[in-house]
């Protein structure tokens, strides 16, 4: 019954999707609301999000794949497939957001290395190579010895592209709600969060319950959840507080837009009641070991750093940079307050759609909760 709605919830958000596409592929930017001065919307965010989830599903496949811990032994192909299913999510979405789509090869044959946005590129490529290389070995009939060292890589440009996003934000010296030293240092956190959630979501939901390690893996991933949630919690607090104490003209008003501002229902309801302390208390207690339960605190995990993006990405943007900008230039495209439009909600619908129906045929057809027996050799 469960895999049926989902199914049903991602076909219509991919039904919904094509219009946004058809849209956006005939109209271009045209309808969407961003413009001159907010530069980032709704598709930036939905980025960061994806992206974090893929980073953070492969570094929980290491627990399986690569430190061979008893307890999560055959999780690690569901993790893979979290990853291989939400990165290529979350680079449509930036790529529907560039101006000159086709473009983007210059990147690959005219790099500059220097630029923090180069790397992301390069590493986004590099680390989806190795996510389906990964997926592939783990497949295989007989453990290979190349596995564990291309999950070791794998591991190491997790992190360096969880904070890289961190570092292309914080790069910003304008927008000094970014520019925070510790940002790059938070992402990681951020994503490995993410890769748990989803975890929570797959062991939950379509995990083997007859497995006798079932109640034990939600035991143990809704524990780390809520230790993750805590620090995540610590991040916030230092920052707004930080922000709010400096009285810093450009930091201190994007605090107080997401706290106050048009904001503040997102940060309050969602960011911190569905996504934060709705699962605290959940998952402190009894109800963390049955699966819909645990699934669904992953769900809202997920849309509380969902929010989360997006009340970094908005509020920062829609502050001038030099005071009267606003009231200098006038045009339809000349605007500091932004929400995304009819257009930018349906292409994510659609991309949230795709994954989500992407994820749960692998969960579905899949043998991605079943490992080979080890034997005395390993395969090349």
């Amino acid at each position: 019954m469960l895999k049926r709605l989902l199914y049903v919830a991602g076909f219509l958000g991919l039904l919904i999707g094509m219009w946004g596409l058809y849209d956006r592929f005939v109209y271009g930017h045209m309808n969407a609301n961003y413009g001159s001065y907010v530069v980032w919307g709704l598709w930036v965010a939905l980025y960061m999000f994806f992206a974090g989830i893929a980073t953070g599903g492969f570094m929980l496949a290491t627990l399986d794949l690569l430190f061979e811990l008893p307890l999560f032994r055959g999780s690690g192909r569901i993790a893979l497939w979290g990853s291989l299913v939400t990165l290529p999510a979350g680079l449509a979405a930036i790529g529907l957001d560039l101006g000159h789509m086709t473009r983007i090869w210059k990147v690959y044959l005219q790099p500059n290395f220097g630029s923090v946005m180069a790397q992301l590129v390069w590493g986004y490529t590099i680390f989806l190579i190795i996510v389906i290389v990964s997926l592939w070995l783990s497949f295989r009939p007989q453990p290979s010895r190349w596995l564990k060292p291309i999950m070791i890589v794998g591991l190491v440009l997790a992190i360096f592209l969880s904070g890289g996003i961190g570092a292309l934000l914080g790069v910003n010296q304008n927008r000094v709600s970014w520019h925070v030293s510790n940002l790059p240092a938070q992402f990681p956190v951020f994503n490995l969060t993410s890769g748990v959630a989803l975890m929570l979501i797959a062991i939950g939901w379509f995990g083997p319950v007859r497995d006798p390690r079932h109640s034990q893996q939600l035991h143990v991933l809704g524990l780390g959840l809520v230790v993750l949630l805590l620090v995540k919690g610590y991040y916030l607090w230092t920052d707004v507080s930080q922000a709010l104490y400096q009285h810093s003209s450009h930091g201190a008003e994007a605090i107080n837009l997401v706290l106050f501002g048009p904001y503040g229902w997102a940060f309050w309801l969602l960011q911190i009641g569905l996504g934060m302390l709705l699962p605290l208390i959940v998952l402190t207690t009894p109800i963390r070991n049955n699966g819909f339960a645990a699934g669904l605190m992953g769900v809202c995990v997920l849309l509380g750093l969902a929010v989360a993006r997006a009340n970094i990405i908005f509020p920062a943007l829609t502050l001038p940079e030099l005071r009267g900008l606003g009231e200098a230039f006038h045009g339809p495209h000349l605007s500091f307050t932004y929400s995304p439009s009819l257009m930018e909600w349906a292409v994510t619908a659609g991309i949230v759609g795709a994954a989500t129906i992407g994820f749960v045929i692998g969960a579905d057809r899949l043998p991605l909760f079943s490992r080979p027996v080890e034997s005395a050799g390993t395969a090349d």
